[in-house]
């Protein structure tokens, strides 16, 4: 893979998006205009950079290996759209964009140190966001150690994709294309189920739901497109990689819960309230990497079982695994498969509630059956443990 910047022909229009953007600026007086004035560069620089996936495809100078995962991400994006109905794609991931380093952005997120409680940052559009995304090394970290000094807990991790939720037609980033197969394609459904359904300050629900909506997309795609199938190497992965996610949200899940337990005693001071917690990280720690993540069959995780754990990193991460379980029930076993209904009722009932999650303990009376082919062959509803060949 090329670490090289090249600029294409979405050069003048990445140019005008950035006139709007710093146009804007001096309206958004609850946003850091500095901020927002670099990462507005930063991002007309990427959409500056875009290819015509076709071009690419076309390309004798395109890696063979990148070309089989750039026309797997091309035929995601249309089996999104055509079999799933996921709404708002545009045209994004109809290009790529190649970035000079092996990281898209870092995102910083923060949390105080005697209770779970993210936080968050205000941007136009989107609300309150509980992480916020540097182009620099030096600022991220920066930032970081000043959330530190406030006394937060503070962690910065690299990110492969963003979705700008339709707002612009975002680009396949040569970073992705790190991943294999398989995470190259979950990764577009993730950030195309964003510009289906997004629902401003929500964040766990946002990225748990996308995290869902993302691996059972890979498995009906992987596991029913022509030349795949539930005898398949990619399928097999796909179902693995939901298995672990499973695992791994419950693993998240007890050990929150556990954690708002000790916060909760008022009968503590607070030294003794972060000791407990301490310790109730580094068992953790121990569990996950000695008991958990050696039986994993995705191979993903690695870092869960090397960074030590704090509020700030434990959140950053359960951000993304809450209620998988029952994202998975409503699936398998109240929809019958029918992932694009599911899909569709989620756009429907989740907004306007307080609570968002609440849309996964009211499920429609009678949902309708699902639609020729939306079942993989081979994949029945199981007992919610998982799917069963």
């Amino acid at each position: 893979m090329t670490s090289r910047f090249r600029w294409g022909s979405g050069r003048r229009r990445g140019r005008c998006f950035l006139l709007l953007a710093l146009a804007a600026l001096p309206l958004l007086t609850a946003c850091n205009p500095l901020y927002l004035t670099r990462a507005g560069w930063a991002q007309a620089q990427i959409l500056a950079s875009r290819e015509p996936l076709h071009q690419v495809l076309v390309d004798p100078a395109t890696d063979p290996r990148e070309r089989g995962k750039l026309v797997l991400a091309r035929e995601a994006r249309t089996f999104a759209v055509e079999s799933l109905g996921f709404r708002n794609a545009g045209e994004s991931y109809t290009t790529l964009a190649r970035l000079p380093s092996d990281t898209l952005a870092l995102v910083l997120t923060a949390a105080p140190r005697d209770r779970l409680e993210l936080h968050t940052w205000w941007f136009p559009v989107v609300g309150r966001m509980p992480y916020r995304a540097y182009f620099s090394d030096r600022r991220a970290e920066e930032a970081r150690l000043a959330m530190e000094a406030r006394g937060f807990d503070a962690f910065v991790r690299p990110t492969a994709a963003f979705s700008t939720l339709g707002w612009f037609a975002d680009p396949i980033y040569s970073t992705l294309l790190r991943q294999d197969e398989v995470g190259v394609v979950e990764t577009i459904f993730h950030e195309l189920a964003h510009n289906h359904l997004f629902l401003p300050g929500q964040g766990r629900f946002n990225e748990s739901y996308a995290t869902f909506a993302g691996n059972a997309a890979a498995i009906v795609f992987f596991c029913s497109r022509d030349g795949g199938g539930p005898d398949t190497v990619w399928c097999a992965r796909a179902r693995d990689r939901w298995d672990d996610a499973r695992i791994v949200s419950r693993f998240m899940m007890e050990l929150e819960a556990d954690l708002r337990g000790i916060f909760s005693r008022v009968d503590l001071p607070r030294d003794e309230r972060i000791r407990l917690r301490d310790q109730r990280y580094d068992e953790a720690f121990r569990t996950f990497r000695d008991e958990i993540r050696p039986g994993l069959a995705g191979g993903g995780y690695a870092v869960l079982a090397s960074e030590p754990l704090n509020n700030a990193t434990l959140l950053a991460r359960s951000l993304y695994f809450q209620r998988l379980d029952d994202f998975h029930h409503l699936w398998a076993e109240v929809w019958d498969g029918n992932l694009a209904g599911l899909m569709a009722w989620l756009r429907e009932e989740a907004p306007g509630r307080d609570d968002p999650f609440s849309v996964l303990d009211d499920p429609p009376p009678e949902p309708p059956g699902h639609p020729t082919g939306s079942r993989p062959e081979g994949v029945a509803a199981g007992d919610g443990s998982g799917f069963e060949s």
